[in-house]
């Protein structure tokens, strides 16, 4: 392959480069895989942290519309806390999330309000690994028509259109995403559209959106 090749020759960069994106797109998957997604904590909870820290604890949430007078926010029938809006009890997670989007079965862990970015950077980090590794595969293979050739190449040829699946999932999933957020709207809101009260309620039919510009900008930053 392309990198092996240079490896021989002394040129380290472009294989150092390769190796070190890697390891991100490792690390990214830990750290989103084990960080808080934004569970909701109880009123107990919420009540010893801001007498520990004398103050009010201002939630770092998307700004969103007026409720609807006819919108009573409810509890969780599972673990009792008290709903913000957008948010959601997953039962594998047991607990509610703030603005969840969905349980990702990849990363065994919730996406929402607090890891959504990061899951975001984690897709976009293993894309081009993906990317990268394919065309690395890709420059190895010189085709014949020979028994002895697929001896010599079949787990390189294997590696190569695994690659190619696992790019096109990761792609229409980054793709599907980068959509939403510029909708300012969940995978659960956008499945589940018609059974959720704040949206079924509402008057527009998406109350969140606030323009493509202005959405990605308070999701991102």
């Amino acid at each position: 392959s392309d990198l092996q090749k240079q490896v021989e020759r002394g040129e380290l960069l472009q294989p150092l480069i390769f190796i070190l994106l890697g390891l991100c797109s490792v690390l990214l998957y830990f750290k989103v895989s084990l960080m808080d997604p934004g569970f909701v904590k109880s009123e107990e909870e919420v009540e010893v942290y801001h007498f520990m820290n004398g103050r009010k604890c201002e939630e770092q949430s998307m700004v969103t519309p007026q409720v609807p007078s006819n919108i009573k926010m409810r509890r969780c029938g599972y673990c009792m806390v008290k709903q913000p809006m957008r948010a959601k009890h997953c039962q594998l997670c047991q607990h509610c999330v703030r603005r969840y989007d969905h349980h990702c079965p990849w990363i065994e862990n919730c996406v929402g309000e607090k890891n959504h970015p990061l899951f975001i950077v984690y897709l976009s980090a293993q894309l081009v690994v993906l990317l990268w590794g394919g065309h690395v595969a890709w420059s190895g293979l010189y085709f014949e028509q020979s028994w002895e050739w697929l001896q010599h190449n079949i787990l390189l040829l294997m590696s190569f259109l695994m690659i190619v699946i696992f790019t096109i999932v990761v792609l229409l999933l980054l793709i599907s995403h980068l959509y939403l957020i510029s909708c300012n709207t969940t995978t659960w809101e956008f499945m589940s559209h018609h059974r959720i009260s704040y949206l079924r309620h509402s008057e527009l039919e998406n109350p969140f959106d606030q323009g493509v510009i202005l959405n990605l900008w308070r999701f991102f930053c």
